[in-house]
């Protein structure tokens, strides 16, 4: 309870530095937001042309699956990225005043949630174009949404503490991100993996954010109770993870910024 008292206290603050963030990522661009749009379509065009040959039999609407999986893996690799480096970024700050820490992972992680809301627009010009369906399921979307930032969050609070304390993993996170992207059937269906690697993709959480979120902008579904159970409980071990860590090593933190 103190917690939430004490994020309250300070959400002004943390609005401030989400739209602080927002500005420098944005900053000098002619498109400005509209690269959040058009980034995902870009790069959904190239990786269409690549993989859908392959594919075309087991997917349809192959680009709407393809950006649904993009979006949501694209929020967590650039949300935990920028979380990593934001008490480094912001140590000058925090020896100078008190700000609470938790403040730079966490708004890190919320700015990159604005961007991914900007691209929603995206996949609802690819389902319009495709011809998927939209039905009232659709209106599901929020609850994957909220439970990748929750994750996302827990995981930002652990990344920027192991950045702080070992900056070897400023480089070693980018080699994770790229074998998790394999990992995750963002532009692959899973029936073309063998058994083993199945087993290995069921206990990644990014599958289950993926899968939910499929299941409402793309089948029509609402997502099964076991995918709806991983999303919740990968968010709340995520959560619960990252806040014990952060808060057990940011005293220590001005020691090694």
């Amino acid at each position: 309870m103190r917690y939430l008292k004490n994020f309250w206290k300070y959400k002004g603050l943390l609005r401030e530095f989400v739209a602080r963030d927002l500005k420098v990522k944005y900053r000098r661009s002619f498109l400005g937001y509209l690269w959040s749009l058009l980034s995902p379509l870009l790069m959904m065009i190239v990786l269409t042309a690549v993989f859908s040959s392959f594919f075309k039999f087991d997917i349809p609407n192959y680009p709407v699956y393809l950006l649904s999986g993009q979006i949501i893996f694209t929020f967590f690799s650039e949300s935990t990225s920028m979380s990593m480096t934001s008490i480094l970024s912001g140590g000058s700050l925090i020896k100078k005043v008190y700000v609470p820490k938790y403040i730079f992972p966490v708004s890190r992680v919320l700015s990159s949630f604005v961007t991914l809301l900007f691209s929603l627009v995206a996949i609802f010009i690819v389902i319009l174009f495709t011809g998927v369906k939209i039905t009232p399921e659709a209106l599901f979307f929020p609850f994957p949404l909220l439970c990748i930032l929750i994750f996302s969050i827990g995981m930002g609070l652990i990344m920027s503490v192991l950045a702080v304390y070992f900056r070897d993993m400023l480089h070693l996170y980018t080699i994770l991100l790229s074998a998790w992207t394999y990992l995750t059937p963002i532009f692959y269906p899973i029936s073309i993996v063998p058994d083993y690697v199945k087993t290995i993709i069921y206990s990644n959480p990014l599958y289950y954010y993926v899968e939910a979120f499929r299941d409402v902008v793309l089948y029509n579904q609402l997502p099964d109770f076991h995918t709806n159970f991983m999303c919740i409980l990968f968010s709340l071990i995520s959560l619960g993870l990252g806040l014990t860590i952060f808060y057990k090593n940011q005293k220590n933190f001005v020691l090694h910024i």
